[in-house]
């Protein structure tokens, strides 16, 4: 099992790319990668909104979460958040541990 974060970035004139950017070019995302319990880190771009960076954000369990949200990170995160004017929205999502369906691997080309 691991928990899935979706969370989406949303603020004006190419402020979201321009946290996302500086997340990964200050080395916060790389520190947060190399964090005990995160096993995945990564930004995209929605085509059809170019206003909104998601982040897809993986944990190992609730534990590593809560270590990592209680790390002085987080409050450099935060800061960028606000010199950003960032708003979010987030969905979580628990993996399904049987993996891909027989049925459904049939249309993924490997």
């Amino acid at each position: 099992m691991s928990i899935v974060m979706n969370l989406y970035y949303t603020g004006e004139n190419g402020a979201a790319r321009g946290f996302a950017e500086e997340m990964e070019r200050g080395g916060t995302a790389a520190r947060i990668r190399a964090e005990v319990g995160n096993e995945r880190y990564a930004y995209f771009f929605p085509m059809d909104d170019p206003e909104t960076v998601l982040l897809i954000d993986v944990w190992k369990d609730q534990e590593a979460i809560d270590i990592h949200h209680a790390s002085p990170m987080m409050g450099e995160i935060a800061r960028l958040r606000e010199k950003y004017d960032l708003h979010m929205r987030v969905e979580r999502y628990i993996t399904d541990e049987a993996g891909i369906s027989e049925a459904d691997a049939k249309f993924i080309k490997k």
